[in-house]
């Protein structure tokens, strides 16, 4: 097995793009196929990958789509993170919106070797993302990853509480 990574930037991503999201999110989640949180999935991508600053890395085993890392610049003042700390000094933000690996792939570093290909050309100051709380696992990797916990927050009113999770890029 040879994993090959590949960036997409918006702008240039091709026409099958949101789809191999969408397809590598259901079999990530096909246990909870029935979740209307979960199904709502396609929405959540369309809308990611319209935004300004759009930037994604996929992994690739040979042809097959394994997967990905994703997420855009916030607005100033619209920073996730912004309720549960004081605002350092640079408040420019990218938020990580979805870490995803197909089941059969995980437990190969598939998912860091992603997320770090996905911040390693950012000019923010800081990354965020969202992490369920009732996945202490995940918490303690992005931890790993030099994240830290700021906070919590229910973003939609369906959705799970999620730790608010901060790290300093430069």
């Amino acid at each position: 097995m040879t994993i090959a990574l590949r960036r997409y930037e918006a702008g240039s991503i091709p026409a099958d793009h949101t789809q191999l999201l969408i397809d590598v999110h259901a079999d990530a989640y096909r246990e909870q196929a029935d979740d209307p949180f979960v199904q709502r999935f396609p929405w959540f991508a369309k809308h990611w990958t319209s935004r300004p600053g759009y930037s994604c890395v996929m992994a690739y085993d040979a042809d097959e789509p394994v997967g990905y890392s994703y997420g855009a610049p916030l607005e100033d003042g619209r920073e996730w993170w912004r309720p549960h700390m004081p605002p350092p000094a640079d408040t420019s933000t990218f938020a990580v919106s979805e870490v995803m690996v197909r089941p059969d792939w995980r437990k190969l570093g598939i998912a860091e070797q992603t997320h770090n290909a996905l911040l390693s050309e950012r000019a923010e100051a800081l990354a965020v993302l969202y992490v369920d709380v009732t996945h202490p696992r995940v918490l303690a990797l992005y931890e790993r990853w030099a994240y830290k916990k700021v906070g919590e927050h229910r973003p939609f009113e369906d959705a799970p509480l999620y730790a608010v999770m901060v790290r300093v890029l430069r």
